[in-house]
């Protein structure tokens, strides 16, 4: 099995190699970079399970950034670190943005272990359903067995 990849897109240089270390204790391949320019250019280089990132890089937001990365990945769990307290409207517009967990800084190693942990099985119950279906998809050519499934099991669509 592979190591799956984590971005950590934040300018200080402590969270980065805090972050970093802890991740690859626990075995993820990890790169720790402190530009939205360079996050982007990641994501096109890996196939990333995971993006770490401050709200507030290169002086912007990095909702944008986190919208490109669930575009291309959007099986993929992103966390949000912030230095200070959000105003509802900005924390809203953080979670539609694609973003699943969000945590102030400074905060806890192990909570947010816990985190990518639980995101990133998720991930991965997401993406076999996914490889599934493409599977069933094949043997069962024009039909949508997504939909068939679901009346078989019972659920309404």
């Amino acid at each position: 099995m592979t190591k799956e990849t984590i971005i950590i897109l934040d300018q200080e240089w402590h969270t980065q190699w805090t972050l970093k270390t802890l991740l690859e204790i626990e075995d993820y391949s990890v790169i720790a970079v402190n530009s939205t320019e360079r996050a982007l250019r990641n994501f096109s280089e890996f196939d990333v399970a995971t993006l770490i990132t401050e709200y507030w890089v290169d002086q912007a937001s990095t909702l944008e950034t986190i919208r490109e990365f669930k575009r291309m990945f959007p099986e993929s769990y992103v966390m949000v670190l912030s230095n200070g307290e959000v105003q509802e409207k900005e924390y809203e517009e953080i979670i539609n943005a694609g973003t699943d967990d969000f945590f102030l800084k400074p905060f806890s190693m192990k909570k947010i272990l816990l985190h990518i942990r639980k995101g990133l099985k998720r991930r991965n119950a997401l993406l076999q359903e996914k490889m599934l279906v493409e599977k069933l998809s094949q043997i069962f050519p024009g039909r949508n067995t997504v939909d068939e499934a679901a009346i078989q099991k019972g659920y309404r669509l």
